[in-house]
């Protein structure tokens, strides 16, 4: 099950990146983390970067909104979801939930 902590004013999770992938995609679950796989390399922040965006558009919130608590030089990540107005955290929740459904 999905790592899913819920704070006032967002959520947290975690995720697992495996960078130098041949396209950007959600592979499934890792024990509690969202595993993804991004193009960028694991050099100078970049699959962080990408890691984010890629979030972002999965769960259809501003990048802005999406910061990495934990874990910047390793492949699991703490991921922190924050900046939305709490009628937008549920909708956030829900998208991430439905990824675990596809899955």
């Amino acid at each position: 099950m999905l790592y899913l902590k819920r704070h006032p004013d967002g959520i947290t999770f975690k995720v697992r990146v495996q960078p130098r992938a041949k396209k950007n995609t959600v592979v499934g679950l890792l024990g509690d983390a969202l595993k993804i796989k991004l193009t960028a390399p694991p050099v100078d922040g970049a699959a962080n970067t990408m890691c984010l965006k890629f979030l972002a558009g999965l769960l259809d919130v501003p990048k802005s909104a999406l910061e990495i608590v934990s874990g910047q030089t390793g492949r699991e990540k703490m991921i922190r979801l924050t900046d939305l107005k709490h009628e937008d955290i549920a909708p956030a929740i829900a998208r991430l939930k439905a990824l675990m459904d596809l899955i």
